[in-house]
């Protein structure tokens, strides 16, 4: 098993990766053109036009959504698909086979870390895989293309809406760190409980050490769950700003007559366009930094060989 995460990953999917990201590359390609059909709607329907192109843009805006949500049912399909190959991959890598086609543990591997790996760590590090390239791809191109159409209609507005996001720059990493460091400590805690039930025959606990060590993986967990939800509410809480200075601004160009009131409505679709894969984008960047740590682990606690060929379909 390689030492870097994305070699691995590489490894197991590399040819699936690109088919991904060129579906991912379709599906913003597809759902930022609905914008457009937007604000088109809108301003027709204000100016009190022939219903006949409203009526076949609302049908447009339709089928670009249809489009859109059959392109992400195949992603989704696809994505997990492969990352359920790697978490079987990463399963069977703690077996060998033996003669006559018996199966039997990896012997450098005590049984606690065999038992925590094939339940504990396997599912997170092998469902990453299926995101591992397409998941940035898509929600950053996502993102360019919203904010290249938003500077298209208002710059100022656009780079407004811009600003309100760079403060999660600065405290989105370091509340990742935070995470990371005990989500380190709470894999190991998991690998000593596995390595004491094993080592005991049964859920025997003498000296009340797995008492300690199940209090232990709690209180980590609920500090992640502290660090996460506190993040989370400081960029709902940005996502707030952004729509007040939309209103705010957009309101005002409308009245001196700068901009139409169906550039506002398409500012607001396109914030929450920009919001929704922001957001999966720091899950993405969260998702990827545990999983390094869970990987360096995994790779600390057992040598693996290179097992892209074993990969079965």
């Amino acid at each position: 098993m390689p030492r870097s995460l994305y070699r691995f990953i590489w490894q197991v999917s590399g040819a699936h990766q690109l088919w991904i990201t060129v579906l991912s590359i379709l599906l913003f390609a597809v759902g930022t053109s609905s914008l457009e059909v937007q604000r088109r709607v809108v301003n027709d329907a204000l100016r009190g036009g022939i219903y006949r192109p409203i009526l076949m843009l609302a049908g447009l805006y339709l089928g670009i959504s249809i489009a859109e949500g059959l392109v992400k049912l195949c992603l989704n399909i696809y994505r997990n698909w492969v990352g359920e190959r790697a978490v079987r991959a990463l399963r069977q890598s703690v077996f060998v086979t033996g003669e006559g086609g018996t199966i039997a543990p990896v012997p450098d591997l005590t049984e606690g870390i065999q038992l925590s790996i094939v339940l504990e760590e396997a599912d997170p590090l092998g469902g990453f895989v299926g995101e591992a390239f397409s998941e940035p791809v898509l929600q950053a191109g996502v993102l360019i293309s919203v904010v290249g159409y938003l500077l298209y209609l208002q710059p100022l507005m656009a780079l407004l809406v811009v600003f309100v996001f760079f403060p999660q720059i600065g405290f989105v990493p370091l509340m990742q760190n935070a995470i990371n460091r005990r989500v380190q400590t709470r894999v190991g805690l998991l690998r000593e409980m596995s390595g004491e039930i094993v080592g005991a025959r049964g859920a025997i606990d003498g000296d009340g050490r797995q008492h300690t060590r199940i209090h232990a993986v709690f209180m980590q967990n609920m500090a992640i769950y502290k660090l996460k939800f506190s993040m989370n509410f400081l960029m709902n809480l940005m996502t707030q700003l952004g729509v007040t200075a939309i209103l705010a601004l957009g309101g005002y160009f409308v009245v001196v007559g700068k901009i139409e009131i169906g550039t506002v409505v398409a500012f607001l679709s396109g914030l929450s366009r920009i919001n929704d894969p922001w957001g999966d984008l720091v899950t993405w960047y969260r998702d990827l930094q545990a999983t390094r740590v869970k990987y360096r682990l995994l790779c600390d606690a057992q040598k693996l060989g290179a097992i892209a060929g074993e990969v079965g379909e």
